[in-house]
């Protein structure tokens, strides 16, 4: 599956999840703050930008800090309660009048067999493979984030769906 990272973001820019690859951080640099609940994956993530070992379902930042904020395959890898949770906390530190991004996919079943995706990343001047797997028993659709983000407060703007992948954008009134 191919994604392409389009959006041209603007201002500061806080990416949940975003140890490992790093992909919004590789492409937007130096106004990412990457945080992960992963030391490992944030050791291993290229220095392109600041990386903070955090929750994201208790972020630490004061409210209305961020211009955007970027979910990049991360919710796949979360409970359905941690959704809820991080999807909130991401609502409170976003400024209003700014946008959240996410992308990721539908998993119907990711137990006892695990859910695997291989990408092809296209954003700026940057390309990446990578496979994601995860083993839960919680299920996602795009259904259920816009749900967990209509509760949050915020507006969808997009929704685009395609082959189990979907990517929604969405602002804070």
């Amino acid at each position: 599956m191919t994604i392409e990272i389009k959006e041209k973001l603007t201002g500061s820019i806080l990416d949940i999840g975003g140890g490992g690859e790093a992909v919004i951080g590789q492409i937007y640099k130096d106004r990412v703050t990457a945080i992960d609940n992963c030391k490992e994956e944030l050791e291993e993530a290229p220095d392109c930008c600041s990386k903070q070992l955090m929750d994201a379902t208790e972020l630490s930042f004061p409210d209305d800090s961020f211009d955007n904020v970027t979910f990049f395959y991360t919710l796949m890898y979360m409970t359905a309660e941690e959704q809820q949770k991080s999807i909130c906390e991401a609502a409170r530190v976003l400024r209003v009048g700014k946008q959240m991004y996410i992308w990721d996919c539908d998993i119907r079943s990711a137990y006892p067999e695990p859910f695997m995706i291989d990408l092809d990343i296209r954003g700026g001047n940057n390309k990446l493979h990578t496979t994601y797997g995860i083993v839960k028993k919680d299920t996602q659709s795009s259904d259920s984030v816009v749900r967990l983000l209509e509760s949050a407060g915020l507006k969808i703007e997009s929704l685009q769906a395609k082959d189990g992948q979907f990517h929604i954008q969405c602002r804070k009134d």
